[in-house]
């Protein structure tokens, strides 16, 4: 097993994650952290879970990043059939990515299956999953399927990565291991059971139950508080401590908040109450003026690094890029007023 130091090093200048750090994922099962455990994960509750994410960003944020996403998407275990989820999840190596953009079409067939077609953008962990996930609109043997306000049908799926064709197209200068690319499925018959609805769920436990933005919004903002946490660590190789402690110290205090939220929703939930809107709203917002605010302290803190801060080897250069690749995810970025 890798020590969190180990992580990092291995991490360190890496455009992908290494075959090394790969197996020591799957034997921690970390990317089933939501999973189940009656399906074989870890099953973790919302507060454990969110600070797992945590610690994973602080020690790289490649690896923090694609383990959020990755594990996030393995989530969709509670929308499949629970004979399926418990088949595909016996095995540690499941992984679950992709696209949450509607990219191509699924045409059912006379016996249930679906024949997918259409290319999707951007799938974190794209070379180290064993499943994609997707989403398409749907047709009846070549004929669009609508609701009942005559909109197209959409519906989600997941296909083995063995049927599909990845396009290496990650240019951004940050997040380069996280394996971030587009993909195709050309012409792929998949069965009935591999396809689900977001809001259709065959499991009732209180993680289940948290509303997805809500869901979203926490578990990637501690990416952000990690990866700003893991930045001021590596400012205190040229800057005093002292200069740095207020900001780490605002990083703690958010952190604490994210978790005092979790344990909220937690409590609310095991009590079968609701998470109200007014809450959900709060924690977005919360998110977003955070964001905004690690923002503003890492541009101060990188201003007076000197030329070190400008140096493409040195480790606070990375922990720059992805920072700043990152906090461009839609989530948070329509409501950043600091541009």
């Amino acid at each position: 097993m890798l020590s969190d130091g180990e992580l990092r090093a291995r991490m360190q200048g890496a455009t992908a994650i290494s075959d090394e750090v790969i197996n020591h994922i799957y034997k921690k099962r970390w990317l089933q952290i939501w999973v189940p455990q009656s399906y074989g994960g870890l099953g973790c509750d919302f507060k454990t879970g969110i600070t797992y994410l945590y610690e994973w960003a602080k020690i790289d944020g490649s690896l923090g990043w694609m383990l959020t996403l990755c594990s996030g998407a393995n989530y969709f275990a509670r929308n499949m059939l629970p004979e399926t989820a418990k088949r595909l999840f016996a095995k540690e190596y499941t992984c679950f990515g992709g696209s949450g953009m509607v990219g191509g079409t699924a045409d059912e067939q006379e016996d249930g299956s679906y024949l997918l077609q259409g290319v999707w953008h951007y799938a974190t962990g794209a070379p180290y999953l064993s499943h994609f996930t997707l989403n398409a609109r749907l047709l009846k043997q070549g004929k669009p399927r609508l609701d009942a306000e005559g909109n197209p049908c959409i519906r989600s799926f997941i296909v083995e990565q063995s049927k599909v064709t990845i396009i290496p197209n990650w240019k951004s200068m940050g997040m380069k291991a996280t394996g971030t690319f587009s993909f195709e499925v050309n012409q792929v018959t998949v069965p009935a059971d591999y396809h689900f609805v977001y809001d259709t769920f065959y499991t009732a436990d209180v993680v289940t139950k948290i509303p997805f933005r809500t869901f979203a919004d926490l578990t990637l903002l501690v990416n952000y508080l990690g990866m700003a946490y893991h930045y001021m660590e590596e400012a205190q190789t040229v800057l005093p401590a002292k200069v740095l402690a207020s900001d780490q110290s605002e990083i703690n205090t958010a952190f604490e908040t994210v978790l005092d939220y979790a344990s909220q929703i937690e409590i609310a939930l095991a009590n079968n109450a609701a998470v109200a809107l007014e809450i959900q709203e709060e924690i977005h917002t919360f998110g977003t003026q955070v964001v905004a605010q690690l923002i503003e302290q890492v541009i101060r803190v990188h201003v007076q690094l000197g030329i070190k801060g400008t140096q493409v080897d040195q480790p606070i250069h990375q922990v720059f890029a992805d920072f700043f690749t990152a906090t461009q995810h839609a989530n948070f970025r329509s409501d950043l007023t600091v541009f």
